[in-house]
């Protein structure tokens, strides 16, 4: 989906024109992918613009950034004003939000100690990540054939920019095989998550998802899915997925900031269920977007921008 520009990008500490945010092109991320970033959504509510969980998506990006040896020179409260500050300054009531942390300009070599940690905020607007129709009627995905990393290469709970290179690879076969979207399994073969999104699988009412340990991104959502579940009286088990669960259950779905829950009626052509949203899904959509776009927040995950 094409970004729509803004007037405004944060930068360093002050907002810039878009056209102005510019870095240079011997920083060391774009030689070595060093880059830590969240996406963020801001709902206009029913009772005004409210950013989602916003202090969990700080968590971890600090987290990220902590990994890799990376400090942040700006504390959460700071991030959190230049975010609201940012959306104000483009008139904006809804839109993505991505924060990303960076080395920037000093030595170009591996070790990224002699470079300055610079941080960026960009907002933008931004519909539906995986299609207009993708919420209501489902999207067609596959099992890549492109793995996760294994637990000892590179940590994939950092929600780092060189972890999505494979998200690419997994995103391109997918859409070269005719498909939105595709599924990744980890090192074991077992179910992992999609190129960008975490994945929930029912049966028998009851919701499965792999753990942390699969080699998948802690998702803000994913966790608030989890919530939402249970609070709706729903047994929900965090396990080991073999590859041919996803063939037997009744329903399947992705969740993310971008793809908020959206439903997967088909996998590798094989009908889930009967290839269409199933009640279990739907249930959760209501949940979810009665936060998001009523401004229920019986959970406090909203941050309203006043």
């Amino acid at each position: 989906m094409a970004v729509k520009n803004v007037p405004y990008i944060w930068m360093n500490g002050k907002l810039v024109k878009w056209d102005e945010a510019k870095i240079h092109v011997l920083s060391h991320v774009i030689h070595y992918g060093s880059s830590w970033f969240e996406g963020i959504r801001c709902y206009d509510t029913k009772k005004g613009p409210a950013i989602f969980r916003l202090d969990a998506h700080l968590r971890r990006l600090y987290d990220s950034t902590k990994i890799y040896r990376a400090d942040v020179p700006y504390s959460k409260l700071d991030l959190e004003q230049a975010i609201k500050e940012t959306i104000k300054a483009n008139s904006l009531k809804a839109c993505y939000i991505r924060p990303i942390v960076y080395r920037g300009y000093g030595e170009v070599g591996v070790n990224p100690l002699g470079c300055p940690v610079d941080v960026t905020i960009a907002v933008w607007e931004w519909g539906a990540y995986l299609g207009a129709e993708a919420l209501e009627r489902g999207i067609d995905a596959c099992v890549s054939s492109w793995r996760r990393a294994a637990p000892d290469t590179f940590p994939t709970i950092a929600k780092s920019s060189g972890n999505y290179l494979n998200s690419q690879l997994i995103k391109l076969e997918a859409i070269a095989g005719g498909y939105i979207e595709g599924i990744a399994l980890d090192a074991f073969g077992l179910v992992s998550e999609g190129s960008g999104e975490n994945i929930f699988l029912v049966r028998e009412k009851t919701v499965f998802t792999p753990p942390i340990s699969a080699a998948i991104l802690p998702g803000v959502t994913r966790s608030s899915i989890i919530t939402l579940a249970r609070e709706l009286g729903y047994n929900v088990v965090e396990m080991n997925i073999p590859r041919e669960m996803l063939f037997t259950v009744e329903e399947v779905f992705f969740t993310g900031t971008a793809a908020e829950i959206t439903p997967v009626r088909s996998i590798d052509r094989i009908p889930v269920g009967e290839g269409k949203p199933g009640p279990v899904t739907k249930d959760l959509q209501t949940a979810f977007f009665d936060v998001v776009r009523n401004g229920v927040d019986k959970y406090h995950w909203l941050n309203f921008i006043t």
